[in-house]
């Protein structure tokens, strides 16, 4: 039986983990390396992990650093960030990782989604939707840039064709509820449910485990990202590498998808 997943969202920024807060102000956390050890002894379902920094400075790939994750990692690996070629997303894979996520290149060249699927199958690759809701709060629009250049795309109209262009998921940040530990945006989500039917992991937002039941007893079978969750621990934020144990996670998921 499929069950939702649910996943810690890593952002790499100067080679080492920080997080942030609206998508700026990144604060270091600690070592990527250490924390996916930490990851793999907690038997997470997924791991994501975003270079930041990559696709702002036109950057490559940072290979080296991706193949020492991916040599620690035993659990499925998503890496992001300066990927605009299938011959760097082939080369990612040849290190070990499972699937690649483009943003800025996907909005930009959207034929390069198209490209990356036939080259390593659509179920590996990832569109990640930066979103931001608009001035009067009634419509989203899509950044890229780590949220400092808003787009022309319409969110409405580019969802649907991602399945057409190849995409095998999408995953939708939300800029506004990032780092706020305040809830995810279940507007912005239901506007994406509505348009397509491809898997969706949603990120930005979780506060704690209750919010992430709270998503899944609401859509049922998603991916529910996170970050402060998993690096902060209690009121005072101190970072804590944590992960719900196999219990607590399967009566969280039962528990909201009121299974029998």
């Amino acid at each position: 039986m499929l069950h939702p997943r649910i996943i810690p969202n890593l952002l790499i920024h100067k080679k080492g983990l920080v997080k942030t807060v609206n998508f700026s102000n990144p604060k270091y956390v600690g070592d990527p390396i250490n924390a996916v050890k930490i990851f793999n002894e907690k038997s997470v379902d997924e791991l994501i992990v975003t270079d930041i920094d990559a696709s702002v400075n036109n950057d490559e790939p940072d290979y080296s650093l991706i193949e020492k994750m991916a040599m620690e990692c035993r659990m499925p690996l998503c890496y992001g960030g300066g990927i605009t070629s299938a011959e760097q997303a082939k080369r990612i894979f040849n290190l070990g990782v499972e699937k690649i996520s483009i943003s800025s290149s996907a909005i930009n060249n959207p034929s390069i989604i198209t490209e990356l699927s036939d080259s390593v199958g659509n179920q590996s690759v990832v569109v990640v939707l930066d979103v931001k809701k608009n001035f009067f709060g009634n419509s989203y629009d899509i950044l890229t840039k780590n949220g400092k250049h808003k787009t022309k795309i319409n969110l409405d109209d580019f969802i649907p064709s991602l399945k057409e262009l190849g995409a095998g998921e999408i995953v939708l940040n939300s800029i506004d509820r990032d780092g706020t530990m305040q809830g995810y945006d279940y507007k912005a989500i239901d506007k994406v449910r509505d348009k397509t039917t491809l898997p969706i992991t949603v990120l930005g937002g979780a506060g704690s485990l209750e919010d992430i039941g709270k998503l899944i007893s609401k859509y049922g079978i998603i991916g529910a990202a996170a970050g402060s969750i998993f690096v902060f621990k209690g009121k005072y934020k101190a970072v804590l590498i944590n992960y719900p144990d196999e219990k607590e996670k399967m009566n969280l998921i039962e528990k909201n998808m009121n299974f029998k």
